[in-house]
């Protein structure tokens, strides 16, 4: 069983430019998934905007980013999260509960549109986290 752990970058409207950016500079391999790749998305206009990117380097460093839907906070300066994910659930679970404990749920542990359990929490530290579980690692 594997986990990972990663920085998760959110911008507004710019992480495929960023992520693009930062393959540049690192190397590696880049995925990415747009709002409209998800069928049950509400918003058209954000249907080209990134859901999700991924970028493995040769050298095993992974770097994570998603931009910001309209109507929803960001604050430069302050969009990033820790990732925690995997397949191991009790560990991930273990380590969600850990957070969550003296935190704030700021989205619950829950089966997300692309099959994986996701959740997201801020730590009594103040610290945004996002755990996901499932087969796919990223």
């Amino acid at each position: 069983m594997t986990t990972r752990f990663n920085p998760y970058l959110a911008f507004r409207d710019s992480a495929r430019e960023a992520m693009e950016f930062y393959r540049s500079v690192l190397g590696g391999e880049l995925t990415v998934s747009t709002f409209g790749d998800m069928h049950d998305w509400d918003d058209p206009s954000e249907n080209a905007k990134v859901m999700h990117s991924m970028l493995t380097t040769d050298r095993g460093f992974v770097l994570m980013a998603s931009d910001t839907p309209q109507g929803t906070g960001y604050t430069p300066g302050t969009n990033f999260s820790l990732s925690l994910s995997g397949d191991d659930e009790s560990v991930l679970r273990g380590w969600w509960d850990a957070l969550t404990a003296d935190g704030r749920v700021d989205m619950p542990l829950e089966r997300a549109p692309w099959g994986d359990l996701f959740g997201m929490c801020t730590d009594r530290f103040g610290v945004s986290w996002m755990v996901s579980i499932g087969d796919q690692q990223g």
